[in-house]
């Protein structure tokens, strides 16, 4: 079994128990659901296939990784330290140079701007897979934001347009002071945009390769 984390939200509180197991409780039902995490799978599958040596693909257990992907504030490892957890990093000997964070449930502005910069302000990585071992941010680095767009009725949304209006303000703000996130792209689809042999995921696995060509 994994870690287990909770999440409250009103009333209902959420376990998440190992690999796409979720148990649901409120005062009136126990609920057990289970979520695969589709979209997280097919990006992080992507990813992986496509970026070789000489870096390296960390992918958490929803992206088919095995493992969480803590980022922290300083060099310390602790919970006071610790900003937030995510889907995704290429690693490079000169450290992390790309950050993916994917979104199958909530999509809206806070959840994407929250998700950004908790990450940007982070100064590193630290695992014990690693062997505790502080892995910083690179010169330059690349934080790539995926949106699910399988529950939107795209006839009756107006979700894209806010979403490239979220793009466009966050890179007029970067580099934020402190921050080595100075390149920042976000697309949206669902499972069919990123299969293999599709558009999106050619453009999506096209910008991080243009990143780290440079």
């Amino acid at each position: 079994m994994r870690d287990i984390l909770v999440t409250v939200d009103g009333e209902l509180t959420t376990l998440y128990v190992g690999k796409g197991i979720r148990v649901r409780i409120s005062p009136k039902r126990f609920v057990l659901e289970l979520s695969n995490h589709s979209l997280h799978r097919m990006i992080g599958e992507a990813v992986a296939e496509a970026i070789l040596p000489p870096f390296e693909v960390l992918r958490d257990p929803a992206c088919g990784g095995d493992q969480r992907i803590p980022l922290f504030s300083s060099d310390e490892k602790s919970r006071r330290s610790e900003y937030c957890n995510v889907d995704l990093l290429v690693l490079s000997p000169d450290g992390i140079e790309v950050i993916v964070e994917i979104e199958e449930a909530d999509v809206t502005p806070i959840q994407v701007f929250g998700k950004f910069l908790a990450s940007a302000l982070s100064r590193c990585f630290i695992h014990q897979r690693e062997k505790n071992a502080r892995i910083g941010m690179s010169d330059s680095v690349l934080f790539i934001q995926v949106l699910d767009t399988s529950k939107l009725r795209k006839d009756k949304t107006s979700k894209m347009q806010q979403w490239r209006n979220i793009e466009h303000s966050i890179e007029d703000v970067i580099p934020i002071k402190g921050s080595r996130a100075n390149h920042y792209r976000l697309f949206h689809g669902d499972t069919g945009d990123f299969a293999p042999g599709q558009a999106k995921r050619k453009e999506l696995i096209d910008c991080i390769r243009a990143l780290l060509e440079n």
